[in-house]
Order: C-alpha cells, then sequence, then structure tokens
C-alpha cells in the first residue's frame, strides 16, 4: 500500500518538470494569514501557502503546497499539509488532456492521509485577457486513503477507482481585482463514498506584487471515518505575495 501512495507523490513532484527543457513563463505565489474554521476543528489557526506554475504553447504546469498548524497551551489542536500538481497537454487552443495528483494529511480528519492520482479530458471553454477564463474537466483514476483506526470491518484503508469532475472560474474584476471559484468532486465507484471541495475567493492588489485574499472553502465526505463530520469549512484572510 506504501507504494501506492509514494506513486501518488511522485505524480505530485513530477507535474512542474514536465517539459523543463524549454523555456516557458513561470509564475508563482505566496500567501499566509489567519484562518479561522469549523466542523472537526473549531480555531484560529495561521496558514501558509506556496503555488508555482508555467505555461509553454503546448504544456501547463501547476503545483501546490499549503500548510497550517496550531498550538494551545502547549497542545497541537489543528494540522494539516496538502500536495497537489497537475500537467496539461494543450492539444488545441482550449482542450487538453490532464493527468493530477493529490496527497493531504489532516491529523483531525480521521484518515492518516488522502492521496488521489487521475487523468481526463479539459475544457477551457471561455476565455478572455490573461487572467480571466472557465474551464471543466473529467476524467478517471485511482484513490487511497488510510484510516487512523480499523473501521467496523477492521479495515484501516480506502481504496477505490474514482470519477473526477471539476469546474474553475476565473474573473479579472478590474486590473487590480480577481475573483475565482473552484469546484470539484471525486466519487467512489467501488465503495460509496464521495468527496466534494469548493472555494471562492477575491483577492485585491494592495500594491505592487502584494494582494489581499479573502477565501471560502468547504469540503464535504459523504461516508466519514466514524466519529468525524462530514463538512469542513474554512475562512481565510490572506496576504498574498506574487512573483
Amino acid at each position: 500500500m506504501e507504494l501506492k501512495n509514494a506513486v501518488a507523490i511522485a505524480l505530485i513532484g513530477a507535474a512542474p518538470l514536465a517539459q523543463a527543457q524549454d523555456r516557458g513563463d513561470v509564475n508563482s505565489e505566496f500567501e499566509i494569514g489567519i484562518l479561522v474554521t469549523s466542523g472537526n476543528t473549531e480555531e484560529s489557526n495561521l496558514n501558509g501557502r506556496l503555488a508555482i506554475g508555467n505555461e509553454f504553447p503546448r504544456w501547463r504546469n501547476m503545483a501546490e503546497f499549503s500548510a497550517r498548524h496550531t498550538e494551545s497551551e502547549d497542545e497541537t489542536t489543528a494540522e494539516q499539509y496538502q500536495a497537489e500538481g497537475e500537467t496539461n497537454y494543450k492539444f488545441d487552443e482550449r482542450q487538453y488532456w490532464f493527468l493530477r495528483g493529490a496527497w493531504e494529511d489532516d491529523r483531525f480528519s480521521g484518515y492518516d492521509f488522502e492521496s488521489s492520482v487521475t487523468a481526463g479530458y479539459g475544457n477551457r471553454l471561455w476565455e478572455s485577457g490573461d487572467q480571466s477564463f472557465w474551464s471543466v474537466s473529467t476524467g478517471l483514476g485511482y484513490r487511497y486513503n488510510r484510516l487512523d483506526e480499523p473501521d467496523e470491518n477492521g479495515e484501516n484503508a480506502e481504496d477505490s477507482a474514482i470519477a473526477r469532475f471539476a469546474t474553475q472560474f476565473d474573473y479579472a474584476i478590474s486590473d487590480r481585482a480577481l475573483f475565482r471559484q473552484k469546484l470539484s468532486t471525486e466519487v467512489g465507484l467501488e465503495e460509496n463514498n464521495t468527496i466534494s471541495e469548493s472555494e471562492t475567493a477575491l483577492q485585491a492588489t494592495v500594491v505592487g506584487n502584494l494582494s489581499m485574499k479573502a477565501a471560502f472553502r468547504v469540503k464535504h465526505v459523504s461516508d466519514p471515518p466514524e466519529g468525524k463530520e462530514r463538512t469542513d469549512t474554512e475562512t481565510a484572510l490572506t496576504l498574498l505575495y506574487t512573483f
């Protein structure tokens, strides 16, 4: 089982390196701020995120890493680490094939870790300028989640073929403000568990490359580990620096 998880992590790391022999436009951003959560954890936390993307004539690569950690009276009350990567092969101006890997370790979710690998088809249905677009994608893949404790059947892991559906809408309100909506759903084809995530964000330039960002995130697990909530929410206000 460890090998399956290693494959997912390897794909995440490989995505930003696709076609590295060619030169492309590289965009990076770093954000840090305060996070307020509800659900399995109800705390105020400090969170950080690093995202890297580059664009080639035929390839588009993205990688993202995030973490949050809170301690109260020398006791950890929230701890989460996430990594995901995706590479797109653009076979015409709008359409592309994608390969995506994701990994998450949330200490209070009931899972030791969650991981998935998916591949499929995507389309930028609408695009305007450098920042505004609407894309949709669908594909098939594999999910492997390890539980903190064995379930009622004595199993300590969940694995299944999955179908993934996702969409992202970015709209440049002005040259200093951007609205973003991301939605994704991964449906288990062999075990009855659907994981859906949503992120709604608004960012505005403060000065130079520094922006203020407000975001609301929701994660829903239809069949979570015993004793855990189905829905977690995050409300964050962060400073974002692009370079």
